[in-house]
Formats: C-alpha cells, structure tokens, sequence
C-alpha cells in the first residue's frame, strides 16, 4: 500500500512539472457576424468580430498557445489567416483556402496555434475571395518573454494602429467586379482604426500621451491595394522593430507601410502639450486620399493644427527608405541569442527561383494577374489536403512553371492551381521582378526571410554583388517597384504548404499567388504535425481514411 501511494506520488509530482513546464495557452471565443458602418459616411454592410470592427487585438507573449473558438454567424463561407504567423510543422492552421476548408456558414471551428520563438507586429484577416473589403481584421501583437531583453526601455503604452485603404462598395460587389473581368479601381478613402478623419479639430482622441513619456505604436497597413505613408505630426518616429525583427533604431519623419506590412515604433511626447494629428495618405496616385486621427497629451491645451505634415513624392523616395532599414545584429528576438548570430550571407545558394509578375487578359475581356506565366486558381478540394490524402493528382500538378522562365507571353495566361514543390532544408533565393507599371507587395507564408535587394531594371546574376548579405532585415513582406526587381534569401525548413502571395487583393484574388510544399518525401510527425482531430473536410477527401492518426493538440 505504501509503494502505491509513493509510486502515485511521483506519477503526480512529475504530472505537475509537465503541466507546470508547458507554455501558457490563451483561450478565445470570437464570433464573427455582419454589421452596418459608415466610416466615409456611407452605410454599408462589414464583417464584424464580436461586434467590433476592426476586431479585437490579439495580445500573446512568444511560445505562448493561442485557442481561438471562432463561430461563423455569416450567410457564406469564412476563414481567418494571421499574416506573419510562422505556424511550425502546422500549415494547417494557416487558414488559407489552399490549407483549409471554410467555416461554413452557421458553423464553427477551433484554431490552436503556437506564437513559437516569435516576437512582433502583425495582424490577421479574412482569406476568401474579397472578405478584407468588409473588415474582419484585428492586430496581433507577440511580446518578448520576460528573461529575453528588448533593445529599448519599457514605453509607457503599447498602441495598435490599423491603415488601409477603403472602398464603399461591399466586398460582394467588388468580388463581382473581378469575377467579370473589371478591375475593383481605385479606394474612396482612408481609415485609420477604422474611422476616416479630416484636419477640422472634430472627434475624439484616438489615443492619449503623457508629456515626456516614450510609446510604442504597432503600424499595420491592413488596406487592399494603396501604399501609405504615415506620419504625426511635430513627432519623430524612431523605428525599432519590422515584423518580428529588431531594426537599427533610427528616426524618421515619416514611414511608407505598403500592403501587409507591419512596423514598431517609438514616440516620445516632447512637444508643446496640445492636440496632433497622426496622418495617413496614400503613395504613388496623383490624386492623394488622406486620413487623419487625433493624438492627445495629457492636461494639453489647445487644438491640433490643420496644416498636415507633407507627404513624400515617388517611388524612389521609398525605395531609399527601404535600403536605411537595417537588422539590429546585438539585439535578441524570441530566443537568447543575438540576431546577428545567424550569419546568412556566408551561406551557399542550392536553388534559386526567378518570379516574374505580369497582368494580361483572358478569354480576350477578362483581367487575370499572373507569376511567371500561370495565373493560380483556387480548388474545391485545397492543396495541403487533397496532398496529405493520396488524390493530389485529381486537384493539381507540381512545378508547373520554370524556375528560369525564359519568355512571359501575357497574351498566353494559363489559369490553373500553381504549386512548386521546394526540398526541406535547402537555402533558397527567390526573385521577384516587376513587369508592370504598379508597386507589388509579396508575402511568405509560414516563414520569414531576408529581404537583400530592390533595384531598378532586370535580376541577373550579376546583380548579387548588391545584395546585403550582413544585416538585411528578417521579415516576411517585400515592395518591388514598378519595372524593378527584389530578392530574398531564406532557408526552407518548415515543412507544409505554404503561400506566396500579392497583398494587393484584387491581384491575388485574380491569380498573383502560388503555394510551396516544403517537406521529406514521407510523412512524419518529426517535421509535421498531422491532420488536426478536428479539422474540416471538403472536396473529394471527405469520408476518405486518414493517412495518420489525428492530431488532438500541439
């Protein structure tokens, strides 16, 4: 009897070290219904998370486990992605239509994902068709653990600040509009949290400062297709992090964010205490949409001045902008060790792929966007699942474009899924280059990379003799202006499927986008984790038997 219980004893005590030794889980319930706003005056239908818009930030601490109940109270289809999220072995959870099968209306599905050995400035949004349009979106922000030093004081405050262009027509209407071969065409607006502002000395106080005080503002340009330049007014704005990588702490009067791009910053409130304006506008259009929303100190007298900070003019402004963003190499990101520890610049190129971007028309009318000749489309079945259940060959081909494409015939747009099958661990060099007359904005899914250039003119071999191969900075979006060229490094080792993507929407939705499969040729819960216990199934793998047990949790 005394063995029992000794023995029992320490089956307890080493339960409750596991329990005690595993990383916090965060728990959330979000549901997700329509509502009626009118931020440019306009009522008109969003998409509203617990009757918020934009949704409710997302506030984790690195390793941390995130469960997210999210209820679809819509009358169509539904699915979150968290752009910047690097998912480890669990691209199941990336939400994407190529990962996963849509919430269906009136139904619901539990997320379960891990923060892991990331910090930063991020948010997530709908991923079907044109659902951004309507809102949907929230910031998420991951904060350093305790023990992990930041390279700055602890600020005052921690500020989410949301951007993006606007249109008034529904995202039904414009998903429409692109289903007819049409271009959505240009916003009516910009937001700022979700309110458009205009410089009259109306509204209230978006935030509030306490005068010499230091605050953190997290900046996410969460729009569909408009640039913007952010700035306050009389404030620097000192950089110190870009999505999830500390940067060189330097000072600037204002910063471009293009689409899907997320920056932290620190302001110090050593002005006259009084009202600001915090302004965003957008770049590169000749008739320039501005927002404005009011910044406060504390006991301050006196109203803002309606005379806005300028924004900057061009392209090649911002392309210098970029090149002064530099990685912090002494500073520690989620783990202990310093960012400039990991030297990839003396790392051997095994792969290199050349992505170029074209816009064309199909059919003769239709408007289709496409990289390197195949303009993808979305399946019934998605990608990852009709792989992982043995019928990828009823649902789409691998390799289906040239890593070299040779010639890009716009006139010959072939509209079909685009899959590139990339080898687990191989150090990979990707090109984008810009054939059109606009900016792109690229984004990696379930990675982050350095981003080593953007130039004017054609990529070629030569041109790596310019790439920064000390401290670019470790990100997951890239701008390429119009007729340049930019160029990423990064090492491909987490397994899954995986999208590469425009973040200007109308373009992605029409065919700018391509998912890579990362992975060892047989199944393995070593490099990923399998087919969650309660993910949803579509297309022509439902009632099929799994190929793995599934997976209760992380």
């Amino acid at each position: 009897m005394v063995r029992k219980s000794v023995i029992l004893g320490f089956l307890l005590t080493v339960l409750t070290t596991v329990i005690k030794a595993e990383d916090p889980y965060l728990f959330f319930t979000w549901k997700v219904t329509y509502g009626t706003i009118s931020p440019l005056g306009v009522p008109q239908k969003a998409i509203m998370i617990n009757d918020k818009f934009p949704g409710p930030n997302l506030n984790t601490t690195t390793n941390n486990n995130i469960v997210i109940n999210v209820i679809n109270n819509l009358d169509e289809p539904f699915l979150f992605t968290w752009s910047g999220m690097q998912h480890r072995k669990n691209s199941w959870q990336d939400g994407m239509p190529g990962t996963t099968c849509p919430i269906p209306p009136g139904k619901n599905f539990t997320y379960h994902f891990q923060a892991k050995d990331q910090i930063g400035s991020y948010f997530y949004y709908p991923s079907l068709g044109l659902q951004r349009a309507a809102g949907g979106f929230g910031g998420l922000r991951i904060n350093s653990r305790p023990l992990i030093p930041v390279p700055y004081a602890d600020p005052e405050d921690d500020y989410t600040v949301l951007i993006g262009d606007w249109y008034t027509k529904s995202h039904v209407a414009l998903k429409d509009n692109l289903d007819s071969g049409r271009s959505i065409g240009r916003p009516e607006g910009v937001l700022i949290n979700g309110k458009a502002g205009k410089p009259d000395g109306t509204g209230e106080p978006i935030f509030t400062m306490k005068p010499g005080k230091t605050y953190k503002y997290r900046i996410c340009n969460v729009g569909l297709k408009m640039a913007l330049n952010f700035r306050i007014q009389n404030h620097k704005i000192k950089l110190v992090e870009l999505e999830g990588s500390h940067t060189l702490q330097n000072l600037y009067d204002s910063l471009d964010l293009h689409v899907g791009q997320c920056f932290g910053v620190l302001v110090t409130a050593d002005q006259e205490p009084k009202d600001y304006y915090m302004v965003a506008s957008t770049r590169f259009l000749k008739t320039v949409l501005t927002s404005t929303a009011l910044l406060r100190y504390e006991g301050g007298k006196g109203a803002a001045s309606p005379e806005l900070p300028k924004p900057p003019v061009g392209w090649a402004w911002s392309l210098n902008q970029f090149r002064s963003f530099r990685w912090n190499l002494t500073a520690s990101a989620a783990r202990p060790n310093p960012q400039g520890s990991y030297h990839y610049g003396k790392i051997n190129i095994t792969r290199s792929i050349k992505l170029v971007n074209t816009v064309g028309k199909i059919e003769g009318k239709k408007l289709r966007y496409a990289l390197s000749g195949v303009s993808h489309v979305e399946t019934e079945t998605p990608i990852k699942l009709a792989q992982y259940f043995g019928v990828a060959d009823k649902v789409f081909k691998y390799d289906t474009i040239k890593d070299e494409p040779t010639t890009v015939d716009t006139s010959n747009i072939l509209v079909q899924p685009n899959v590139l099958n990339i080898e687990h661990r191989s150090f990979v060099e990707i090109v984008f280059e810009n054939h059109e007359k606009t900016a792109q904005s690229w984004h990696l899914d379930g990675y982050s990379f350095f981003a080593v250039a953007v130039e004017p003119g054609k990529w070629t071999p030569a041109k790596r003799k310019n790439y920064n191969l000390l401290d670019a900075v470790y990100r997951h979006t890239i701008q390429v202006y119009p007729k340049c060229w930019g160029a990423i490094l990064l090492t491909f080792d987490n397994c899954g499927m995986w999208n590469i993507r425009s973040e200007i929407l109308e373009k992605r939705y029409l065919g700018q986008q391509l998912y890579v499969n990362v992975g060892p040729p047989e199944l393995s819960q070593r490099d990923e984790y399998s087919f969650p216990a309660n993910g949803l199934r579509c297309g022509i793998i439902k009632g099929l038997p799994d190929p793995q047990p599934p997976r209760d949790s992380l």
